[in-house]
């Protein structure tokens, strides 16, 4: 195998000659000198990359800095683009030094002025904005693992017809996993807020971030020329979790303080509040951006803002002296229908100026718009926690306020009055109407005029129903306690404005009162409170034109229990009219129907005799005989010829005869019995009235 003379040395350890012979031959120098130059070029070679690698990192390096100047003149030519649409739409828009660093993808904005509109009424204000990992999606669109924004200033001048100024300010605010677009659409250069709104809406509509924060944001109002006066609120501890499109998932805020100063006549007011724990859940801005489009008048349809808002404990004080304290507030699905829930228009007719009156006309206009606004807002539910207030008679308490499906109910009530402590377990008003209620209101306004009868009865339309229950609450200024165990009162089946059905339900005790005369035989006789359990309900069916009393139970505790049916026949719808001349025409077309009546002895026929005894100053056994021989007397004097009538006279001289009796009467048209015909024949032929009825009576145990 053949070597070359150029090969490495390989010698034995201490050997310091090769086993070659000696002297080298001239053949061999030659060898030597050609591995020389050889290894001279390799030198030479490895010294040319080496030469070659230092200048590739001066190029690269080089290049580096040329590419980055270009992407950040490119940057730079991207937000002037952006800034200039702004100037295009009469707006004005100006910024400080831009800057982009390659390596990271960081873009610097400094010193934002934003202006829109040929009038600027809203001035907006950024110290500094810096997008980390910013990337081009398109060409209309970017990405950013985070952005930062410094001194974030909103500023509103004279908005609206309320003329009212604002300002927003948020110190530091972070943005994670952003996309949104490159260029903002064209600002409203119309003084319009509504139309503000909108353009704020749709930016916010455009974007997605995974999360949203701020330390703080503060808000200052001045509305000083209306009703809503000034103040500040000042937010802490904000976070945005996964906004997508306008649709959040969850946001909250730690704390909210705000302080109000309120305009009214005399004295001012202030008021401050401390509200913790605000916590949204899934909301969507998009419900109120169609509310607010003028192209959605026609969708009936709801759309739903929040799913969830809770916060609380909540604090309000008053520099007049009032205090509340609630533990916690709730709402439920709240939605908007857009072809009525119209801010655009309740804005539009707000006074300009506040020293003009308006015309009734004018009210019941802005009442109407009012109504149907609130036709158009819709909440599933809201709960209020405990509250307390401090009155001028002490502290008072609250454990629910509840609205849900129609129904608001107020419960757990414990305050004072100047006679004694007020409680109550439950107060509600069933299928309550808001926007009808402003209806009727609207409705009442007739230039100074009293309301007509048809007026009052629209409140009917407001509701279906009320409720009170467990109420213990102090008699005048008596030691003594009116308790009500229920009252609830139910209507329905309306007929323009009058109910043709209705339920009236009362269970409660109430102390008799000396200073009413018709109460003082029974204080006499040592009743000191009266047990009253009524149940009351009435019905008419349009088909069959059919009144129906029944039942109606009236139940006096330790005095008597009575309980009544009764119908009345052939009613037309027309009957159920405030006209009285109307009224009065149709009823001549009802017919009498059948007529019970049960009534039982609990101490109401003692309570009778022992006071005509002493009335007569006769033993309670002869003042019994002496009544007894009354009702026969009188029975004979009506009877005649009617065997029913005497029948019905035996049994009630049976039922005074002997306490604790059970007196049943039943009536029963023999005919067909005009009901008119029947109230005038009782004025002037009692006994021709009751020959009209075939009469069963009895008295029993």
């Amino acid at each position: 195998m053949a070597t070359s003379d150029c090969a490495p040395i390989n010698r034995a350890r201490g050997q310091i000659f090769e086993n070659h012979s000696f002297p080298w031959t001239a053949r061999r120098f030659a060898n030597m000198a050609g591995c020389a130059v050889q290894n001279e070029q390799l030198e030479l070679g490895m010294k040319r990359i080496l030469i070659g690698l230092i200048v590739a990192a001066v190029l690269g390096a080089g290049g580096w800095i040329g590419f980055n100047l270009y992407v950040q003149h490119r940057a730079t030519s991207e937000v002037e683009a952006a800034f200039e649409q702004l100037r295009a739409g009469g707006g004005k828009a100006s910024h400080g030094k831009i800057g982009f660093e390659l390596g990271t993808r960081t873009l610097t904005i400094e010193d934002i002025t934003i202006a829109p509109g040929e009038q600027p009424q809203a001035q907006i204000k950024i110290a500094g904005i810096k997008g980390a990992g910013v990337r081009l999606i398109d060409d209309n669109s970017f990405s950013a693992d985070s952005i930062d924004v410094t001194g974030f200033e909103v500023a509103l001048d004279q908005v609206g017809a309320a003329k009212l100024k604002a300002s927003y300010k948020i110190p530091q605010l972070t943005l994670r996993d952003y996309a949104g677009p490159v260029h903002a659409g064209n600002a409203p250069t119309g003084g319009s807020l509504i139309e503000l709104y909108r353009y704020v809406l749709d930016q916010y509509a455009s974007i997605t971030a995974s999360s949203v924060t701020a330390p703080t944001l503060t808000m200052t109002f001045d509305a000083s020329g209306s009703a809503a006066g000034s103040g500040e609120v000042a937010y802490s501890g904000l976070a945005i979790q996964n906004l997508k499109r306008g649709k959040i998932d969850a946001m909250k805020a730690d704390r909210a303080v705000f302080t109000i100063d309120v305009p009214q006549p005399g004295k001012q007011d202030k008021l401050t509040g401390d509200l913790s724990n605000v916590v949204v859940n899934d909301f969507d801005a998009t419900a109120i951006a169609a509310a607010l489009d003028p192209q959605k008048t026609g969708d009936d349809s709801y759309h739903r803002v929040y799913r969830q808002i809770s916060a609380g404990p909540y604090v309000l004080k008053s520099t007049q002296g009032i205090r509340m304290d609630i533990d916690g507030i709730t709402f439920e699905d709240i939605a908007v229908q857009p072809s009525k829930f119209r801010p655009a228009e309740i804005i539009a007719l707000l006074p300009t100026d506040r020293s003009v009156v308006p015309t009734v006309a004018q009210s019941r206009e802005m009442m109407e718009k009012l109504a149907g606004f609130y036709e158009g807002f819709r909440i599933g539910k809201i709960e209020v926690g405990k509250t307390s207030m401090g009155t001028p008679q002490g502290m008072a308490r609250i454990n629910a306020v509840r609205y849900r499906e129609g129904e608001f109910a107020v419960e757990g009530v414990d305050t004072p009055s100047p006679q004694g402590q007020f409680k109550m377990e439950r107060f509600a008003l069933k299928s309550f109407s808001a926007a009808n209620l402003m209806r009727w209101a609207a409705g009442l306004s007739s230039h100074g005029q009293p309301p007509s009868p048809d007026q009052m009865l629209g409140l009917f339309r407001v509701l279906e129903g009320a409720e009170i229950k467990g109420v213990v609450a102090p008699y005048k200024n008596t030691r003594q306690f009116v308790t009500i165990d229920t009252i609830r009162l139910n209507w329905g089946q309306l007929v323009g404005s009058i109910p043709s059905k209705a339920n009236l339900v009362v269970r409660m005790v109430a102390p008799t009162d000396p200073a009413n005369p018709a109460q003082r035989p029974l204080i006499m006789a040592g009743v000191d409170k009266l047990a009253i359990d009524l149940d009351l309900g009435a019905a008419w069916t349009e088909s069959s034109g059919a009144f129906a009393l029944a039942p109606a139970t009236l139940d006096l505790g330790n005095l008597a229990k009575a309980q009544a049916r009764f119908g009345l026949a052939n009613v037309p719808r027309s009957l159920f009219t405030t006209d009285p001349v109307q009224a009065m025409g149709q009823a001549a077309q009802v017919e009498t129907g059948t007529f019970e009546l049960s009534l039982r002895d609990s101490g109401v026929v003692d309570l009778v005799v022992a006071q005509f005894a002493r009335m007569q100053d006769v033993s309670r056994d002869a003042a019994r005989g002496a009544i007894v021989a009354m009702i026969r007397a009188q029975g004979e004097k009506i009877t005649g010829a009617n065997g029913d009538v005497k029948m019905a006279v035996d049994a009630l001289a049976g039922f005074v005869e002997t306490s604790g009796q059970t007196l049943t009467v039943k009536l029963t048209p023999r005919a067909k019995v005009p009901l008119m015909q029947l109230m005038q024949l009782s004025q002037s032929d009692p006994e021709g009235a009751l020959a009209q009825f075939r009469i069963e009576a009895s008295t029993g145990l």
